[in-house]
């Protein structure tokens, strides 16, 4: 009998430690995406504009993406994308899953891990992102977006890209247009943080699902940094 409820409790164990697992690695990878955003914008005039994130609708923070071969060889990594509530205007929801593939964006050789941030600046951007497969350049212009305190010295071509992408590598951060790359919901990974099946849909467009507490940090450091811009006159 003692054999038998031994085993029981075995089995209870490795399912929850395994349920646990899954959970616990989003919420390392929001921690991920935390820290790579934080790092970013502690240095103002190397960061994304903060006059260009008040106005983006969504943002995505892909962190350690991997190269899968040496020299021109694809890329996969995982993260998340956060949208703002009514239609991209009010205030930040919760992250839903993504993962982002494609060749090596022209990454130099050595290069093991680089960490990406995505600005989508509109609403049909955002409906974009619904899609099985979003293609950067294909379903949407992308373009290499600026850094700096403010966006005053935006290309035309930044300032109209439904898209703005960045890259960080060895500590070097900087735009790079990412046509090629391909964004798709990760169902698997909103299932793991969530706990039950939940839409990209329902994360980045109704807004309706409450964020987990791993993405308090995040949530707050977009708030922060996201936040209009006003200048008082002297």
């Amino acid at each position: 009998m003692r054999q038998w409820r031994t085993a029981i409790w075995a089995g209870v164990i490795l399912a929850t430690a395994g349920t646990g697992w899954a959970a616990t690695k989003q919420e390392e990878r929001l921690e991920d995406a935390h820290r790579v955003f934080q790092q970013i914008m502690d240095t103002p005039d190397k960061g994304v504009p903060q006059d260009l994130l008040a106005r983006a609708a969504c943002v995505g923070i892909i962190p350690s993406v991997k190269k899968l071969a040496i020299g021109f060889g694809g890329q996969h990594g995982a993260g998340f994308v956060l949208c703002r509530k009514n239609r991209g205007k009010g205030a930040w929801g919760p992250p839903s899953g993504f993962s982002m593939s494609g060749g090596s964006f022209g990454l130099q050789l050595g290069v093991s891990a680089t960490d990406y941030v995505l600005l989508i600046m509109n609403p049909d951007g955002m409906e974009k992102l619904l899609q099985d497969k979003f293609t950067l350049g294909a379903d949407a212009a992308v373009a290499a977006g600026p850094v700096g305190r403010n966006a005053s010295a935006a290309t035309d071509a930044q300032m109209t890209a439904k898209v703005l992408s960045y890259s960080r590598s060895k500590g070097l951060f900087g735009g790079l247009a990412l046509n090629g790359a391909v964004l798709r919901p990760s169902g698997d990974d909103n299932e793991a943080l969530y706990g039950r099946k939940i839409s990209a849909r329902q994360l980045l467009i109704e807004g309706t699902v409450a964020s987990p507490r791993a993405a308090q940090p995040l949530l707050q450091l977009l708030t922060k940094y996201s936040a209009s811009q006003t200048k008082k006159a002297p």
